[in-house]
């Protein structure tokens, strides 16, 4: 006796209906934003990436016409442009909030606090990951290392940094977001809507008067290796043994100019291909 496919619970169904189009007057603005954008680059497909993030600004998120937008903007088939969308977190698959709030748990974060924070957030929003709240405004993620680890706990708004946050201070981050107050992060311009984010993503300006002059570099504490490399250093300092003596006697504590560099491996060294009055001797054979 046989059994039909039903009966074995396969579902053969329905192949997918091709994506809806765009509005044509959607469609056409779309089309010429993203030969603006094609026309920067020498291979079209190289492209790719910044259409995501135009056809993202459009519905705040990638959806299939937006993928197909994309493949007929290039010429390359669906398969190939889905295959992107999906490798990267940054373009969402599904409808989300107007604000993308983002709680690192990654280690450092994780045990300076981040884990804490997630938890308070999903409890006072009453969502979980990758949920959005009911008025459309916010959406909550747990996500990997925002590479801000000197500032730990670190909870991001649309890409945004907000450093060394609290379960406190990040409750009341998201109750002024809902509540649309102005948000200014801790280093960059203040928020924008995601739509409004993935359009600056997708290469175009920030056309919000004075967000160019708002935006911020990395943080002082990001910034320490780079004063070091350029010999802006401090004065040395002796750390005594606990319990020790609090002075060294007949010891001079030996203060680097703002010229000198702490250590070899901060500035090149000749070498005999360098300095060829001082060349390279022999090579001794082993154990010599």
């Amino acid at each position: 006796m046989t059994t039909s496919s039903s009966e074995r619970g396969i579902s053969l169904g329905m192949p997918e209906l091709p994506a809806p189009a765009y509005p044509d007057d959607v469609r056409a603005r779309l089309e010429a934003d993203a030969r603006d954008v094609i026309a920067r680059y020498p291979d079209s497909r190289s492209a790719l990436l910044p259409l995501l993030h135009l056809v993202q600004s459009q519905e705040g998120h990638v959806t299939r016409t937006g993928m197909q937008f994309c493949a007929d903007m290039l010429n390359l088939t669906t398969a190939e442009v889905t295959a992107v969308a999906t490798f990267y977190t940054m373009y969402r698959r599904r409808p989300s909030g107007d604000y993308q709030v983002g709680v690192c748990t990654n280690t450092l974060c994780a045990v300076m606090g981040g884990d804490a924070i997630f938890e308070t957030l999903q409890e006072h929003l009453g969502v979980g990951n990758g949920e959005t709240t009911d008025d459309g405004k916010v959406t909550l993620e747990h996500i990997e290392c925002n590479a801000a680890c000197d500032f730990a706990p670190v909870v991001m708004v649309n890409w945004e940094f907000f450093d060394n946050q609290t379960p406190a201070s990040a409750k009341r981050l998201v109750d002024d977001l809902r509540a649309g107050r102005d948000v200014e992060p801790t280093r960059g311009a203040r928020i924008c809507t995601f739509k409004e984010t993935a359009r600056i993503l997708a290469g175009f300006p920030d056309e919000r008067p004075g967000a160019v002059e708002e935006s911020g570099s990395a943080g002082p504490a990001s910034l320490v290796g780079l004063r070091l490399a350029r010999g802006e250093t401090a004065p040395a300092r002796v750390v005594h043994p606990r319990g020790g003596p609090t002075e060294v006697p007949d010891r001079t504590v030996h203060e680097p100019s703002p010229t000198e560099h702490l250590s070899s491996h901060d500035a090149p060294q000749e070498t005999s291909a360098s300095d060829p009055s001082h060349p390279a001797g022999p090579a001794a054979e082993e154990g010599e």
